[in-house]
């Protein structure tokens, strides 16, 4: 099984963690989030990594060249983006993407199981499968609901639940064709699948999810050390 990694973002919002690192380095444990990511593919049945690197990717390759450690059977390619080329179209880097893989942002610490994700997938037959997850938003303002003129609810600073993104996936080839040149993020490239009549499916988990973007975020998924204790 074929995995890609998006490890080129300048994570502005992890600062400053991430002043001199690059985020898929910053570590959980004694080990990078990445090399956390790269070993729980791996046991999911991943043998070929490729990684999009932009931002300090020097220091990533560098990491993995002398200090990291991967897992037996795993091989790890490296693909640059000289200009930012978004969330979906930094996939275009990528030579020989020919079967289905899995396509993952690589600041993602979860339990999620690839295998089922997989599965689902091709039970599916989608030509793209987002692993979303139930989240809870706090509003902070009252919301109004009413018909026309006429006020028939007021909720004040309610919680509402949405079905968010994972910012993990699973590809089919012929979803790279709907890939406009240039920049793509991945919200576009689901929109034009949907336009085009693509099947792109919802797999719905609760599996544990850090989107480590923030430092609050950071330290949640770091003090949640049975998602990576184990990983070593």
């Amino acid at each position: 099984m074929r995995a890609a990694i998006l490890a080129g973002g300048q994570g502005t919002r992890l600062r400053p963690y991430t002043t001199i690192l690059p985020k898929p380095l910053v570590p959980l444990g004694d080990r990078p989030i990445l090399e956390h990511i790269i070993a729980q593919l791996a046991r999911a049945g991943v043998n070929h990594v490729d990684l999009c690197v932009s931002h300090l990717g020097g220091l990533i390759q560098t990491y993995f060249s002398q200090a990291g450690h991967l897992p037996p059977g795993v091989e790890l390619r490296w693909h640059w983006e000289d200009t930012p080329l978004g969330t979906a179209g930094a996939l275009q880097v990528i030579p020989d993407l020919d079967e289905t893989f899995i396509a993952m942002n690589g600041d993602v610490l979860t339990d999620i199981d690839y295998r089922e994700l997989v599965d689902f997938h091709h039970d599916s037959r989608a030509a793209l499968t987002i692993a979303t997850r139930r989240t809870p938003v706090q509003v902070d303002l009252g919301v109004i609901e009413h018909t026309g003129q006429w006020v028939t609810d007021y909720r004040e600073k309610p919680t509402l639940s949405y079905d968010a993104s994972m910012g993990i996936y699973v590809y089919e080839p012929i979803a790279l064709q709907y890939l406009p040149p240039g920049i793509c993020q991945f919200p576009e490239l689901v929109l034009r699948l949907i336009q085009a009549g693509e099947r792109v499916a919802a797999f719905l988990t609760d599996a544990a999810w850090y989107d480590i973007g923030t430092p609050d975020e950071y330290e949640r998924a770091a003090a949640d050390t049975r998602l990576y204790s184990d990983m070593a």
